[in-house]
């Protein structure tokens, strides 16, 4: 696929989706998520790839829907997505709750970094959201948005917001739709810490690249998939699945690696990706 509106980068196993229309403060657009979900296909299937950084060109991170799509809407009398069908299908078939838009990303095996540089509003905040990690930049502006245009809570963040910051900020955030800081937001748990705009991204990397290098591939996709499978079902599934999990991994040569690495006080050497 030709790329107009996502760039695309690996570096030293770390892929980079960067949203890129910087004069629209990278709003959203039919094509920019038809590349959006390309491109996360591409770093989902990559075996180089072990975890991905999703951040965006210039002063937004992604502030919503873009105004001439959603005037659109109106002309046309109701909401069109602007997508060709069929989209790719990154992170399908992990687990049948997951097989949804946007809610893929959790289907995906392997940890997703938001490095948010900008304001975020809408399916620009909701894109934050569904990273497994958030960093984000001192003094940002950000919203739902949804309830000013007429439309209900969107992408999932009815479910998503309440397991992210608690019922009762999230009821303050999707029923009033109003702005909220990056402060607001490091203060309810939506943002892990706040960065500074020159190395936000750098940081954004060097955190993925730990993770890499300080955990095995299975493990990171097994708790990632355990982490939210997890919010789906009751406590004694989760502790029996963990429990054959334990004794399956246990005979893997990572585990050997893990456990010999640790004893020398050195980097394990992990097998590869899958």
């Amino acid at each position: 696929m030709e790329l107009k509106v996502v760039q695309y980068r690996v570096e030293e196993g770390v892929a980079e989706l960067r949203l890129f229309r910087p004069k629209r403060m990278n709003a959203w657009t039919g094509r920019m998520h038809t590349e959006y979900r390309y491109c996360l296909l591409q770093a989902a299937e990559d075996p180089e790839v072990g975890a991905i950084v999703v951040t965006g060109e210039g002063r937004g991170f992604c502030v919503g829907a873009d105004a001439a799509a959603l005037s659109g809407h109106v002309e046309k009398g109701g909401y069109d997505p602007g997508t060709p069908d069929p989209l790719a299908e990154p992170g399908f078939g992990t687990y049948d709750a997951f097989d949804a838009n946007f809610a893929y990303h959790f289907g995906i095996r392997k940890p997703i970094i938001a490095a948010v540089n900008g304001p975020a509003a809408g399916v620009g905040l909701a894109l934050a959201c569904y990273a497994d990690l958030r960093l984000a930049c001192p003094g940002l502006n950000f919203s739902t948005a949804h309830g000013k245009l007429n439309f209900p809570a969107e992408f999932g963040l009815s479910w998503l917001l309440p397991r992210i910051i608690g019922l009762g900020h999230a009821n303050d955030l999707l029923l009033s739709s109003r702005k909220f800081t990056s402060e607001e937001g490091l203060a309810m748990g939506l943002f892990n810490r706040l960065v500074d705009p020159e190395v936000l991204v750098a940081e954004a990397h060097g955190w993925a690249r730990q993770l890499i290098e300080t955990v095995s591939p299975r493990a990171l996709a097994e708790t990632k998939r355990q982490i939210y499978v997890d919010q789906h079902r009751d406590l004694r599934s989760a502790v029996e699945d963990s429990e054959a999990l334990l004794e399956e991994m246990s005979r893997e040569s990572d585990y050997k690696e893990g456990v010999s690495a640790f004893l020398a006080g050195r980097k394990p050497s992990w097998g590869p990706r899958s």
